[in-house]
């Protein structure tokens, strides 16, 4: 999720390295957009710091290099009816679609704002018809 990656961001891609990547493609969403679990445990990240830390990663990926070029990925939709077989003890769900979109347009809205390419995977697999079908 995005608050693990940031612990480990600078070492991933730290800025004294000699080369510095031409292209860094960004996912992070997915598990951050999981409902919170009563325990606190689990990947579930507030919408809110998601979008700090989406904030933060963007703005250090831009500082590595004029030529370093960033795309992020939005969270992809979810088939709830495939997932339900994968609720918690007391039947709630692990992943809704709608918290997927949320954490999706969230990602894009900072894209736009950072001036950052992005790619709206969510809105692009539920184009067809029969997305539930043919994507999972």
């Amino acid at each position: 999720n995005s608050r693990r990656a940031l612990q480990v961001l600078q070492d991933i891609f730290p800025k004294d390295a000699t080369e510095q990547p031409s292209l860094i493609i960004v996912y992070f969403g997915g598990n951050d957009s999981v409902l919170a679990h009563p325990s606190g445990l689990g990947q579930h990240v507030p919408l809110q710091e998601y979008i700090q830390n989406m904030t933060k990663i963007a703005i250090y990926l831009k500082s590595l290099s004029k030529k370093t070029r960033i795309i992020f990925l939005g969270s992809p939709p979810v088939n709830e009816p495939q997932l339900l077989g994968n609720s918690d003890l007391l039947g709630r769900p692990f992943r809704t679609n709608e918290s997927c979109r949320i954490y999706s347009e969230a990602c894009l809205s900072l894209c736009r704002d950072l001036n950052i390419k992005a790619i709206d995977i969510w809105s692009a697999i539920q184009r067809r018809k029969d997305w539930r079908e043919v994507c999972f």
